[in-house]
């Protein structure tokens, strides 16, 4: 096992993309990486050295948000042609479409059961999907400007999206209503989640920034100054304890949230970086950018313990004692990085790595009409019959 605090290096450098990568998930069993890019396509990458990689084509544009269902028999994608696509992330590729939105769609989000999916877009809308029926559910309308994301908390409760409106507001998903906005005056958020217990959201700034808020007493706890250029992505450690940023500024940034403070600068990317994630068990994190690469990442910071484990599970309940005293700084206040931080620059290793990128094949999906036709394929789930009730 890792000890604490070795320093995160850089494991494999991923280059088939023709243009920009915009999003990065990690299959739930962390053998598998799926990438979306601006070249229209997705790649399901093997972890497994010199395994083929396949990349799916069926988008008709951008490929905005791409996410691994829970159970990773799934994988969902968002595009700005206005469609959502679910994948059998194998060799063949198999995907159905349905038309989501009326403009483009800029993020997908399962919940933790798996049973829903949340997407956002352009139209100024959220809409909730259920899976296991194939069926439209509703939307969610407070949103006055394009929304850039949304995501379900981790019990399923609550909903957090994020809009160029310049509001971060949380939805709560049984009575279908906006129960908390928080306003910015500067800039927008590129991208909000919650905290793996589900106490907290961050959102990452247009305004170079990364705020994170308490969300059962409404306080911000924690603003980050650290980057040069806009926030694009956030990802927490599943521990909670940190938080990982990528910026225009070509840098990812580690955050200890513990001790609220920038721990480690990376810089493998040239030009801006766009998307960030952990795997789900920690050990590894990926980044996707501008200059088309995919890195992937040994975290080795930080290795997770057992009593991280029972901490957040007994955190998972509403009813838990506040944790700002013994995690969070007792007031907010603002972080620059000028504190002792450690940089991280594999550039040449980079070129290096691209050398051993794996073979590619292409997996064209012939499934291009939307559901109103009802296209049936074969899944993990059995017979998968997708019929959304488009409102």
């Amino acid at each position: 096992m890792a000890s604490a605090r070795e320093d995160p290096a850089l494991e494999r450098c991923f280059k088939a993309h023709k243009a920009a990568v915009t999003s990065v998930d990690f299959s739930p069993h962390g053998r598998q990486l799926a990438t979306a890019s601006w070249d229209t396509f997705l790649m399901l990458w093997n972890l497994k050295p010199q395994a083929r990689a396949y990349r799916y084509v069926g988008h008709k544009d951008v490929v905005t948000s791409v996410q691994f269902s829970p159970r990773g028999n799934l994988l969902a994608s968002a595009s700005r042609d206005r469609t959502v696509r679910l994948w059998i992330p194998d060799k063949r590729g198999k995907s159905s479409e349905f038309k989501a939105h009326t403009a483009p769609v800029r993020s997908v989000n399962f919940s933790a059961d798996g049973q829903f999916l949340v997407t956002a877009s352009e139209d100024k809308s959220i809409k909730v999907w259920n899976m296991y029926r194939q069926r439209f559910l509703y939307s969610l309308y407070r949103h006055t400007h394009w929304v850039h994301c949304a995501k379900f908390s981790p019990d399923g409760r609550l909903i957090v999206s994020c809009s160029e409106d310049k509001t971060v507001k949380i939805w709560d998903t049984t009575n279908k209503q906006c129960v908390n906005n928080f306003s910015d005056s500067v800039g927008f958020a590129n991208y909000v989640d919650f905290n793996p217990d589900g106490t907290c959201i961050a959102s990452a700034g247009s305004d170079h920034t990364v705020k994170i808020w308490d969300i059962r007493v409404n306080r911000l706890l924690q603003h980050y100054q650290v980057h040069s250029g806009g926030v694009n992505c956030i990802s927490f450690h599943p521990s909670g304890n940190y938080l990982l940023t990528a910026s225009s500024d070509g840098t990812l940034k580690l955050l200890d949230l513990l001790e609220g403070r920038l721990i480690y600068t990376l810089q493998g990317h040239t030009g801006p970086v766009f998307s960030v994630s952990f795997s789900k068990s920690g050990e590894l994190f990926s980044s996707g950018g501008a200059d088309t690469q995919v890195l992937l990442w040994r975290t080795n910071f930080d290795t997770l313990q057992s009593k991280d484990l029972k901490r957040n599970l007994k955190r998972l309940h509403f009813d838990s004692s506040p944790h700002l005293l013994d995690i969070y700084p007792r007031t907010p206040h603002p972080h620059e990085g000028k504190i002792e931080t450690i940089e991280i620059n594999p550039k040449r290793e980079v070129i290096d790595l691209q050398i051993s990128s794996p073979p590619v094949v292409d997996i064209i999906s012939f499934d291009s009409t939307t559901v109103r036709l009802s296209r049936k394929f074969s899944s993990p789930l059995g017979q998968f019959h997708l019929k959304p009730q488009v409102p």
